[in-house]
Order: C-alpha cells, then sequence, then structure tokens
C-alpha cells in the first residue's frame, strides 16, 4: 500500500460523485425477487425496475425445475465445455434454443456480456467491417473493441445512416461486413427497425447480428423475439440474448446462429473457452421457461397488457415518456440529481426505481427507467400511479 495518492484519487472521486448526487447506491433486498420485494430495513416494496418481464424471477414452477436440476446434475462442474464441463442439461438448451430462435446451433456462455464479448474476435479481422447502432449495449462495444475490425457507427435506429456506413465500409473494400444492433435498447424500449436493416444487409452483402436480452420470451407473437416481431425469423446471421432477464432470471447467456459460426466460436470465443460452465441448475430452469412459453403466451399477454395501460395512465397524469410499446418504459426528468431525488422520494413512498443519467444516457436525458412485469397486479400499478403523481407534484415535476 506504498502509492497512498492511488487511493486518495479515488476517494475524491467517489465523494465527487455524492457530492454531484450521481452517487449509485444499492438497494439491498431481503425476499426472492418478484413484483413485491421486501428491503433490508423489512419494508415491502412494489418492484418497477427488475428485467423480470414473464415474472418468472421468483416463481415456484421455476424454482422447482432448478431444484430438480440441481439434484440429477449437482451443483457445479468445476470446468470449462470442452474439458469436462459439459452435461447433457447444456446440450439440451443449446438445441431448445435454436428451436426457439429458428436458428441452427446455439453456444452458452456464463453471461450475455461474454457472448457479446467473445464473438466478434474469432470471426472477423482487419480486412472486416462492423457496422454498429450509436446505442448498443457495453458489451457490445467492448466486444468490438476487441476485434481487429474496421468500426462503423451509426446513429440509434437511423436507416439513413445506416446505409451511409455500409458504402463507406463497401468504398474502403473490407471483405466481410456485419451490422450490429440491440433489438430493444434497453434504456429507451426503442425497437429496431429489423425489416428495414434486414433490407439495407440484402442490398449490401452484410450479415445481421442483434442482441435480443430485453426481447427473447416476449417479443413477437409468440415471444420468439424481435425477429420474430419485425417479420424476419430465419433472416438475421447471429442472435446472442441472456437467460438472466425474461427467460428465468438468473445468469447466463448465448450466441445463436448458422452451426458453422457456432462451432468456431466453440473453438475460438475467449470467454467460453476460459469460463466455468453456466450451473446446471440454470441450464435445467431454462430448459423448463422455453417450454412452459412454448406451450402458452398467457405471461407474454399479460406483459403486453400492464404495459399499454401502465404507458397510457402515466401519460395521463403528466409525465413525459418515450413513446413505444416496450415494457420498458423511460419516465424522463431530464437533470441527473432531479431523476435520483425522484427514485429516493418513491423508494419512500414504497416504489423501488432507479435513476438512469450520463454516461449511461445521453447528458440531459436522464429518467427513470420503468419496467413492467407479467406479475405486476392491476392493483399494483395503480399504487404505482398514484406515487408517481405525488412525487411528482412534490418536487414541481408535474403540475398540482
Amino acid at each position: 500500500m506504498s502509492d497512498q495518492a492511488f487511493y486518495s484519487s479515488l476517494q475524491q472521486k467517489l465523494a465527487t460523485l455524492k457530492d454531484e448526487g450521481l452517487f449509485k447506491p444499492e438497494r439491498v433486498l431481503a425476499s426472492r425477487q418478484g413484483a413485491e420485494v421486501v428491503a433490508q430495513d423489512g419494508r415491502t416494496l412494489i418492484n418497477m425496475c427488475a428485467n423480470n418481464y414473464l415474472g418468472l424471477s421468483g416463481d415456484v414452477e421455476t424454482q422447482e425445475a432448478a431444484a430438480a436440476a440441481l439434484d440429477k446434475y449437482g451443483y457445479g462442474l468445476s470446468s470449462v465445455r470442452f474439458i469436462c464441463g459439459t452435461q447433457t442439461v447444456h446440450k439440451e438448451l443449446e438445441q431448445a434454443l435454436s428451436s426457439f430462435l429458428g436458428t441452427e446451433d446455439t453456444i452458452l456462455y456464463a453471461a450475455a456480456f461474454d457472448a457479446n464479448g467473445g464473438v466478434f474476435e474469432p470471426l472477423f479481422d482487419e480486412n472486416d467491417a462492423i457496422i454498429s447502432d450509436a446505442l448498443n449495449h457495453a458489451s457490445i462495444i467492448d466486444g468490438v473493441r476487441l476485434c481487429k475490425a474496421a468500426r462503423y457507427r451509426y446513429a440509434n435506429n437511423d436507416m439513413a445512416d445506416l446505409e451511409k456506413q455500409l458504402i463507406a465500409a463497401v468504398d474502403a473494400g473490407k471483405r466481410h461486413k456485419i451490422i450490429v444492433t440491440d433489438g430493444v435498447f434497453s434504456m429507451d424500449g426503442t425497437i429496431a427497425q429489423l425489416d428495414k436493416i434486414v433490407e439495407l444487409a440484402e442490398k449490401y452483402g452484410a450479415l445481421t447480428m442483434i442482441d435480443e436480452s430485453h426481447a427473447s420470451g416476449f417479443m413477437g407473437a409468440t415471444g420468439r423475439g424481435t425477429h420474430e416481431h419485425c417479420g424476419v425469423i430465419g433472416k438475421i446471421d447471429i442472435i446472442t440474448g441472456t437467460l438472466g432477464k425474461a427467460l428465468g432470471g438468473a445468469m447466463g447467456g448465448f450466441t445463436s446462429g448458422k452451426k458453422e459460426v457456432i462451432e468456431t466460436l466453440r473453438q475460438k470465443s475467449r470467454p467460453y473457452l476460459f469460463s466455468n460452465t453456466l450451473a446446471p441448475m440454470i441450464a435445467g430452469a431454462s430448459l423448463a421457461v422455453l417450454d412452459r412459453i412454448s406451450r402458452s403466451t398467457e405471461l407474454r399477454d399479460r406483459l403486453h397488457e400492464n404495459t399499454a395501460y401502465f404507458r397510457q395512465e402515466i401519460a395521463r397524469i403528466g409525465f413525459t415518456i418515450k413513446p413505444g410499446t416496450h415494457p420498458v418504459v423511460p419516465v424522463m426528468l431530464f437533470e441527473a440529481p432531479v431523476a435520483q431525488k425522484f427514485a429516493a422520494r418513491m423508494f419512500d413512498l414504497g416504489v423501488l426505481l432507479s435513476g438512469f443519467f450520463y454516461p449511461v444516457v445521453p447528458m440531459g436525458q436522464a429518467r427513470v427507467r420503468v419496467q413492467l412485469s407479467a406479475a405486476h397486479t392491476r392493483e399494483q400499478l395503480d399504487t404505482v400511479l398514484k406515487a408517481f403523481e405525488q412525487a411528482g407534484k412534490e418536487l414541481g415535476i408535474i403540475k398540482n
């Protein structure tokens, strides 16, 4: 501990975050995840900030499937996949995901961050081009940085700018080109224009890739994802996603696509080769979740009913929201300290929310991000809306 200046510098930076109202506190829960949660102090809160879209994170049926897999396969494997870390449950889950997504093969990762971090470097080099949406998830940005391919960025969901970047890559003589986008952008709830992206990809001979972390399980008529919602199933080359949101809510990620792509990742993708195998109980529970949502759209339908109701009512009260149909509902507060104060006041009123601000979102676009779940009841949503109205008036965000 010879470099005290280093620690002093960190202390000063943390103090500045707190002084500016930008410090992000952790809300400690003393219960399982759900529409309602119990805080560490014993208070019961309505939870409006989880990625628990289908309400399966704390679901008893999901828990029982995990317990069954735990009994059969054990707690963990103490190995990577290619040594002695592959069980039948992992292969079954990969096959089930491929069938669900409409692809040829799938590879599992410990997290979706690893899936995006490990997809580019094995497949592309300095002769190739990656054309990435400006608001893509941080894991995509980091994955692209690990690759030697030329990088092109287009304005969020802007098809004219995407075409401009594709032309630039063609003019630069790039060999392979891939367009990369979030299927749904997590901070805005904006849905990528995949039908138009596919058209441009076909026009300029490019591949396509989508991150479905905020779509798999509930977007599209049967919950297959954004590619189903946009009518392009079978036309996307690479799909990445997570098991840690709608599909059970634990952890784990995947990449899905053509067999030769997935086999190359098995041989070359560093997060796959050098990370422990996904816990078998997570794989077993995820299998049960896929089976459940393939048999019925009940949870998906309830989620979208809740979303439509909340979007209608929060706008009626007088808040500014990002337009759309996705269960991510950004309630715009614009200034970071206001977002933090609002989230804290909502906590006092029994609602769990988080404020988001730069650099997570653009400067001047601070917000609280509401996330609807199939587990929310109408009574809970009405309680939340009343709290929004009270806090909004107290803080001068909406008129009395």
